[in-house]
């Protein structure tokens, strides 16, 4: 850190030694001289010699104690200040590492003080930041991943048919077709997420029934879980579904997580959406039979660069922006989200403020 701020801080103790110079200086003056004259009158002294000689002897050794005084005060001063003002060179010295786009750094964290603490919010802020950037470069890369690959396909498909090598059948209709869906999706992904970010300022609230809303979504996927032989059941509390929330966000966050429930969930499984309620919330929870998300996952699961595909297939696994447009939505309602799973199965859920009657 540079040393204005350090001699700003020493220069605070100068008036203090000061004052107190000025203070003991007439007190001797007024008090003490006066205390001096008494005592030697009442001893039939002249105190006129020996008050001025008393008088000269404490200045003297006033000044000799205040330089002193002032000089050690100064020194411990300047090491103990600079001692804790050396976080926060560090914190500049890191932050313009972190700006450069390096995120390993850290800072020394002191005892537990005031500064102890704003180094340890910082440490945690680059843990942060530095897990954000590894998983934006990962979903850079999964995004161009999918987009490379359909157009991979595209791009060999048009050149077959401008070759006449391959037959522009009903067979290459379609798989062209299925390419070019598939670019769109990820694309109306991306632009969900976008309008995710800004929902808390475009919110149209009104009473909302979540358990109607839930019955629509599950009705329009009931194509897959009947494909797929899904058993899907309900359990809704009466006194656990209105809620004061934009249906249409609302639909969004629905579909999202129904539909990633019957894409991994496996043929013959059970899905089950309950509604309770959870003090003043309604609590939505969706269970989904099939294997576990792995334990590593969990706690970045809602993450908007965070795609736990290890053991999923790209093809079946969407663009991995789904989790976090709900996540996004719900707390732009005042609620909150998590996940469990385990060897029985996965549980999201999410909680929204009951409707105030």
């Amino acid at each position: 850190m540079k040393s204005p701020l350090l001699w700003k801080l020493l220069a605070i103790n100068i008036p203090v030694i000061g004052v107190v110079i000025v203070v003991v200086w007439l007190a001797v003056d007024v008090l003490a001289a006066s205390y001096f004259a008494d005592l030697m009158a009442e001893y039939n002294i002249s105190p006129d010699k020996s008050h001025r000689m008393f008088v000269d002897a404490v200045h003297r050794y006033l000044i000799h104690a205040s330089l002193a005084a002032t000089a050690l005060a100064a020194t411990l001063s300047f090491f103990l200040t600079r001692r804790v003002l050396r976080p926060l060179s560090e914190m500049a010295d890191i932050t313009r590492r972190i700006s450069a786009g390096d995120y390993r750094a850290r800072v020394r964290v002191t005892p537990s003080d005031e500064v102890g603490e704003l180094a340890a919010a910082f440490n945690s802020m680059a843990d942060s930041l530095q897990r954000i950037e590894g998983l934006r470069r990962t979903m850079v890369s999964d995004i161009a991943h999918e987009l490379r690959t359909p157009l991979t396909n595209i791009r060999g498909y048009l050149e077959g048919l401008s070759d006449g090598v391959v037959k522009p059948d009903e067979k290459t209709r379609r798989i062209l077709e299925d390419e070019v869906f598939r670019l769109v999706r990820l694309v109306e992904d991306l632009n969900q997420l976008t309008k995710a970010d800004a929902a808390r300022a475009y919110l149209r609230r009104e009473p909302v029934s979540l358990s109607d809303l839930i019955g629509q979504v599950i009705a329009l996927n009931s194509p897959e879980f009947t494909r797929r032989d899904i058993a899907v059941t309900t359990s809704f509390d009466a006194d656990a579904d209105a809620v004061m929330a934009d249906p249409d966000k609302l639909l969004q966050v629905l579909r999202n997580l129904i539909q990633n429930a019957w894409q991994f969930t496996p043929e013959g499984g059970a899905f089950k959406v309950s509604l309770t309620r959870d003090g003043e919330a309604v609590r939505a929870a969706f269970a989904n039979t099939g294997a576990p998300i792995d334990a590593a996952d969990l706690p970045y699961i809602f993450e908007r660069f965070y795609r736990a595909e290890k053991s999923r297939s790209r093809q079946g696994g969407g663009s991995g922006i789904g989790l976090a447009i709900v996540k996004e939505l719900v707390e732009a309602h005042g609620g909150s989200v998590g996940v469990e799973s385990d060897a029985a199965g996965t549980r999201f859920w999410f909680t929204l403020p009951l409707q105030n009657l």
